[in-house]
């Protein structure tokens, strides 16, 4: 039997916050101020002040909605096109074969962007940034989509 080995001898009960003086935990008042709203109760969380709750609004906000702010867009760089073989077309369709996007996304609005290495001749439809169709032309091939 060692000291690290024992067991606390007391089941000592915490200090219940908020009753009275003989809590000692600031007597009346128990640590929560002198007035106001937070010294007499909790709030709700979906609490907001003298507006609506985001859920109560939500109906009236029709085009204005915070799930319509939310866009599938992703980024790739050049080397992520190094899994395509010599002289492939890259379009939306061929990404989606080789993995880029999970099954249930729908489309998405990809951008390449000027990262890595490339030294496969391909022929990209997707949009990407200038200096990545630099690259994409310098490593001989061609580029066919819109500046992203």
């Amino acid at each position: 039997m060692k000291l690290h080995t024992l067991k606390k001898a007391t089941d000592k009960k915490s200090k219940r916050l908020g009753l009275g003086y003989g809590s000692g935990r600031g007597g009346h008042t128990s640590s929560r101020g002198q007035k106001g709203q937070k010294s007499r109760g909790d709030m709700p969380l979906t609490f907001v002040g003298s507006s609506w709750v985001w859920f109560k609004r939500l109906p009236f906000m029709r085009g204005k909605s915070i799930f319509n702010s939310i866009k599938n867009s992703d980024t790739l760089t050049l080397s992520d096109l190094s899994h395509f073989e010599n002289g492939a077309i890259v379009n939306h369709i061929t990404l989606r074969e080789k993995g880029f996007t999970k099954k249930g996304q729908g489309l998405i609005a990809y951008k390449i962007v000027n990262s890595g290495k490339l030294d496969k001749k391909l022929t990209v439809q997707v949009p990407a940034t200038k200096t990545a169709q630099e690259a994409i032309i310098k490593a001989g091939g061609e580029y066919q989509g819109e500046t992203a």
